[in-house]
């Protein structure tokens, strides 16, 4: 129910005809599941963003701690092979 815009003060209601209703409910949920998958395809590329960056992140991390490893071996093989003591 309604208030009817033309009603003056008085407070009378109208009834929406059940066709109508359901109409604009159809066309609602209609509405409601277009935005809906406008939204997700939209939200794609943002995802991928974040997930291509996130890699990127995982991947210079492990890469820079791979490098300290490896000048730490490094370190410890020049501390005990003979040939590098003089």
């Amino acid at each position: 129910m309604f208030p009817s815009p033309r009603s003056t003060g008085s407070s009378r209601l109208w009834k929406v005809p059940p066709l109508a209703a359901g109409l604009v409910l159809l066309c609602a949920a209609v509405g409601s599941v277009v935005l809906a998958g406008i939204a997700a395809v939209a939200l794609i590329p943002i995802v991928f963003t974040v997930a291509v960056a996130l890699g990127w992140v995982t991947g210079l991390l492990l890469l820079g701690w791979a490098g300290i490893e490896l000048m730490a071996a490094l370190e410890r093989w020049f501390e005990n092979d003979p040939r590098f003591r003089r």
